[in-house]
């Protein structure tokens, strides 16, 4: 099997050890095991869990403690209708990896996580790009989703929030996009994991698994629970689905880490604390990036209502990943290439760290983009 390489991990792989302001990470600002004992209450009673705890295989689909935990989170789940997974990347490629054969027709939203264009179109897929566009607020445009639709169209595909853009589908949008699903029975795969991060309200939208009976939701503990290093993900969906994804997990997963799972059972049921400081910290956080864009003549984007990202389109001739990689150089801020997300002319930044470390970047940023400017002006 040949399958493109994957853009974003390899810029990612490249240059993220080598940054002093991170402005490239995903991730909500990631939590110490000291604090996510203080948030759970646990500091107390974790050893007497752990010390007796034999280091087996542990529950195949994940414990029930932990798919409990999840159901918390969804309206119509039940433990049942949950598998646990090795992060919601590797959610992403079972799902895939069980639903599309050769031949099979898929649409992708695009720009979003490449797994969910390249991995199909590597089993042979004919996938079909729905393009999201700025002059939409980068949403799917549904007529053009209804043109690209097939009565054998297999799987649709989107992230929501979106990755790289922040853009979200609310409910009567969500409806309206499985209104065209169901018309050719197609699975819709929905890639949640920055679902919690809307901008306003409690931080969810409604789930793919809960608004349509062939959805499938895939989220996971590392972007809006600040714990990756977890690795720990989930698939929830029909019963059918998840029998067929289980077939193939066992030959990649048989199950996660204990320590894993009994961790994220923790986070979970701790998981209005967490949310809460994820919440504080990406809405003040957006404001701070907000108010910078505003104030740099050469920044232009689509405002974010939710996520951890953002797409900053640039007034200045010359390649993204040549942007990016002078500004690493000159500041030692890391900018991510639109160029590695089909997104030529663009850079993600991540807005969800410290907010200091936020702040201190912007301020680099403004002086790099100060230079570009005297350039131009010189070369003119």
């Amino acid at each position: 099997m040949k399958i493109k390489p994957f853009g974003v991990e390899i810029w990612m792989n490249e240059f993220e050890d080598h940054c002093e302001f991170n402005l490239a990470e995903t991730c909500v600002a990631s939590l110490t095991i000291e604090q996510l004992l203080e948030m759970s209450g646990k500091n107390d009673s974790v050893m007497s869990d752990l010390l007796p705890m034999k280091m087996t295989y542990g529950a195949i689909q994940g414990s029930d403690r932990l798919r409990d935990a999840i159901c918390t989170m969804y309206s119509k789940q039940t433990r049942d209708n949950v598998v646990v997974t090795h992060g919601a990347i590797g959610a992403n490629a079972l799902v895939h990896e069980t639903l599309v054969e050769p031949g099979d027709h898929v649409i992708s939203v695009r720009p979003t996580y490449q797994q969910h264009y390249s991995i199909p179109e590597s089993y042979g897929a004919e996938v079909d790009i729905l393009h999201l566009r700025p002059e939409n607020g980068f949403l799917p445009d549904l007529a053009e989703l209804k043109a690209l639709v097939r009565p054998e169209t297999k799987l649709i595909v989107l992230n929501n929030p979106n990755n790289p853009t922040g853009a979200l589908m609310e409910a009567d949008a969500l409806d309206a996009f499985v209104a065209i699903a169901r018309g050719c029975d197609a699975y819709v795969l929905c890639d949640e994991v920055y679902r919690g991060t809307n901008q306003t309200g409690d931080g969810f939208s409604p789930a793919m698994a809960d608004v349509y009976e062939k959805g499938i939701s895939v989220a996971g503990m590392s972007k809006t629970f600040s714990l990756a290093g977890l690795r720990l993900g989930w698939i929830a969906g029909p019963l059918d689905v998840l029998e067929a994804v289980s077939i193939h997990r066992d030959y990649n997963t048989i199950s996660v880490g204990m320590l894993d799972d009994y961790f994220a059972a923790m986070a979970l049921e701790a998981k209005d604390k967490i949310l809460a400081r994820s919440q504080q910290i990406t809405r003040g956080n957006l404001a701070i990036l907000d108010a910078w864009v505003a104030q740099e003549p050469s920044i232009s984007y689509v405002k974010p209502k939710a996520g951890t990202t953002a797409l900053l389109k640039y007034d200045f001739d010359m390649p993204s990943r040549d942007f990016c990689i002078q500004l690493l150089e000159q500041t030692g801020v890391m900018f991510t290439p639109g160029s590695v997300m089909h997104m030529e002319g663009w850079l993600r930044v991540g807005y969800a760290n410290d907010p200091e470390i936020l702040r201190a970047g912007l301020a680099k940023v403004s002086s790099f983009l100060a230079g570009l400017a005297a350039k131009s002006n010189t070369s003119a």
